[in-house]
């Protein structure tokens, strides 16, 4: 699975530094069901996702609903076991992280998300710009079908 830096702008706060992009139907439906629960850092960055659910999750997460511009469009600090989100019509991605990562970072509604693919073998953000969410993928689908 790739993963990805995800940085937020206007707080100037660093989210993940390895989160893990679920772009595909299987990444997105097992999320971290059955997964051990997200460290400070970790994370998972679901495309295209409006809704959250955590039916049969043992721990809580923060669920951050962005657009297609990156921006916050919706948040849920400490998403409980058994809960689920609202549907987020102008939502194309989901980041669910450690709980308290919400808090800690000051992320609020509006704010500008981004992300930096980390290409290297240690997991370091390696890329020289960042992009914006909707950008990224764009790319990465143009590469997957060149």
């Amino acid at each position: 699975m790739k993963s990805v830096q995800i940085v937020n702008r206007t707080r100037d706060s660093v989210l993940g530094t390895r989160v893990g992009l679920a772009d595909s139907w299987w990444q997105r439906v097992r999320g971290f069901l059955r997964r051990p629960q997200p460290k400070h850092g970790e994370g998972l960055l679901l495309s295209p996702c409006r809704a959250v659910h955590m039916v049969g999750m043992a721990y809580s997460l923060d669920i951050l609903f962005l657009d297609r511009h990156g921006q916050v469009v919706a948040q849920y600090p400490d998403l409980k076991p058994g809960r689920s989100t609202a549907w987020h019509a102008r939502a194309k991605y989901a980041l669910e992280l450690p709980q308290g990562t919400i808090m800690a970072s000051k992320t609020q509604q509006g704010d500008h998300v981004v992300w930096l693919i980390n290409e290297g073998n240690d997991g370091a953000a390696t890329a020289t710009r960042a992009a914006t969410l909707e950008e990224s993928n764009t790319n990465s689908r143009s590469a997957a079908s060149a």
